[in-house]
């Protein structure tokens, strides 16, 4: 999809720009743009500098270094199946759920008797109708002796309230040991913000295995065929800096731009690892509060903030906890600890940065599909989780078209602004094991997703606008 210039039309696509490639997106997004930097890397678009927000951040990361072929192959990150269980529901919640299932399914033990004793009474009359009277009495005379058994004294009525409060405890047990453990890791200030309820409750999804799984592909990554054992991840971050900043400017390396949301100062954080050209002018741009203040340059002493960065991006609001970043002592912020998330509406931060960075044209990468015409409503869905990415889903559309709007759009600093978004997309944000889709009436697999992005970089990109761009030049040079 092209998105018009301000001017007389749509500026054509050209090498000579400076491009940015920018992702967005939240969840399972992230598969999409690993199918569309795979076509881009086979097509060779030249990428100046990759910016992201939420899951964007992941293919962001690994697109700097020339690493996308992590997210898209077969055993990587978005076609393994690794993600399946992402943001699922906290273990502790997650036990004490399955523990009060096990308590009402026991409560329910005397109600399934019930039922089982009307369906063998209409079992006695269907035999004693077919002349069958003693099979009758026996199935009757039967159940009488069971339910003499299991209603005795000894048996359910003393077991039963046993094994609830035990399954109660164990809820309660696994809630209470999640609060004190997280009270005890947290920042001293942290521990007296929460209510006794939500220091139990907490937010309900995770995001620990998404951070966990994409820890251990750019480690693979970085570590090549080294038999090492993974560092820290603030060691790992560092390695990564130290290898885009020593090879950028090198084919395959691209300049970094990722933005967070500060919860505490309520002011998006910028982090960046930019080439010498356009590092000063960036860090220098004027702010209200100070530039110091929101803008990190990985270069510098924040070399130790990628993976906050990052794990940061991947914090869903409400739906998980934030990240807690720890500043530097010598920084703007005194090593204070804030907590950070992204922010659905930070696209048309986002792109006002790239321009900042130097960008003169966009791609836009969104997993979001276009809006919607008569009768193509959906059935909603109850789950919280669905609910939530269909939220999500919704937010992240509405803000793409916002941001894109000529009248207020960020965009316009832009000569151009190439969006590659899918037509429909039936798996919502949080749908990392599948969803049913209505409209083809079968389940679409994410694995698809990363496939449905690389044609939609192919048919909406690549062979609209580079291909006809090459067909130009080439007419121009004859």
């Amino acid at each position: 999809m092209l998105t018009e210039s301000p001017g007389a039309g749509p500026s054509p696509y050209s090498t000579r720009l400076r491009t940015a490639l920018v992702l967005t997106g939240t969840g399972t997004a992230g598969a999409y743009h690993a199918g569309v930097l795979r076509a881009l890397h086979e097509a060779g678009v030249r990428i100046d500098l990759v910016a992201g927000r939420g899951v964007g951040a992941i293919g962001a990361v690994f697109a700097a270094v020339d690493g996308g072929q992590r997210l898209w192959e077969k055993d990587g990150l978005w076609k393994s199946g690794a993600l399946a269980r992402a943001y699922g529901w906290r273990r502790p919640l997650a036990i004490a759920g399955w523990a009060l299932v096990v308590a009402v399914a026991l409560l329910a033990v005397p109600l399934v008797l019930l039922a089982a004793g009307v369906v063998t009474a209409i079992v006695a009359v269907l035999l004693s109708l077919v002349s069958l009277a003693s099979a009758s009495t026996a199935v009757t005379s039967g159940y009488a002796r069971l339910l003499d058994a299991m209603f005795a004294p000894t048996a359910l009525p003393t077991i039963v309230p046993r094994l609830v409060v035990f399954c109660l405890l164990v809820g309660l047990a696994s809630l209470v040991t999640s609060a004190a453990l997280g009270a005890w890791r947290a920042p001293a200030r942290r521990r007296a913000a929460r209510s006794s309820l939500w220091r139990l409750l907490g937010s309900p999804l995770s995001a620990r295995s998404v951070m966990d799984k994409t820890t251990t592909e750019l480690w693979n990554l970085i570590r090549g065929a080294a038999a090492i054992a993974p560092p820290p991840r603030q060691d790992l971050g560092r390695r990564y800096v130290d290898l885009l900043a020593e090879n950028l400017g090198q084919p395959g390396f691209r300049e970094l731009l990722l933005v967070v949301h500060d919860m505490d100062a309520r002011r998006d954080l910028l982090f960046a690892l930019l080439a010498d050209g356009h590092r000063q002018r960036f860090f220098a741009r004027p702010a209200t509060g100070g530039r110091a203040a929101e803008a990190f340059d990985l270069r510098g002493v924040s070399r130790d903030h990628l993976m906050d960065a990052l794990g940061a991006s991947l914090a869903v609001p409400i739906a998980t906890d934030p990240h807690l970043l720890m500043f530097a002592a010598e920084g703007p912020w005194r090593g204070e600890s804030h907590r950070t998330s992204d922010r659905t509406a930070a696209l048309e931060r986002l792109l006002e940065e790239v321009a900042a960075a130097g960008a003169e044209q966009v791609i836009l990468l969104s997993a979001a599909s276009g809006p919607a015409r008569p009768h193509e409503l959906r059935s909603g869905r109850v789950d919280l989780r669905g609910r939530a990415g269909d939220y999500l889903a919704a937010s992240e559309a509405a803000e793409l078209r916002d941001s894109l709007e000529p009248a207020r759009s960020a965009a316009n600093r832009f000569k151009a602004v190439y969006v590659i978004r899918p037509a429909h997309n039936p798996i919502g944000p949080f749908d990392f094991d599948g969803v049913y889709d209505e409209r083809s009436d079968r389940k679409s697999a994410l694995a698809e997703l990363v496939d449905r992005g690389y044609e939609d970089a192919y048919r909406q990109f690549i062979e609209p606008v580079v291909a006809a761009g090459g067909e130009r030049l080439s007419a121009v040079q004859s």
